[in-house]
């Protein structure tokens, strides 16, 4: 009875790793961000031009440079089609937004 047993819960084992693997292949893999066809809402290209004010909006909501914050932001969401999760951080999720830099060096985008 416990090699049945032990035999019932490796085989349970294999076929929910062969389902992830199915999933994976056909691209229906969970997405951290939710769906927005097949991409993250947050990622390289996610965003349309016209969407730009409502996410600088968002993206620099809580910030006590709010001008200077929603020009560079839609500056940067315009070139980049992107705008980093959250109020501040997460850059690394756009990497174009990231990686634009001021004549110093510092970082253009918000």
């Amino acid at each position: 009875m416990a090699r049945f047993l032990a035999a019932l819960i490796l085989a349970l084992i294999a076929i929910s790793m062969l389902q992830t693997v199915v999933m994976a292949a056909h691209g229906q893999g969970g997405n951290l961000y939710g769906d927005n066809k097949g991409r993250s809402p947050y990622g390289p290209g996610s965003l349309k031009g016209n969407q730009c004010p409502s996410q600088c909006n968002r993206r620099c909501s809580q910030t006590q440079y709010r001008k200077p914050c929603m020009f560079f932001c839609q500056k940067c969401c315009k070139k980049c089609l992107c705008v980093p999760p959250g109020y501040y951080g997460n850059k690394a999720v756009c990497p174009c937004y990231n990686n634009w830099k001021t004549k110093e060096g510092g970082p253009k985008c918000p």
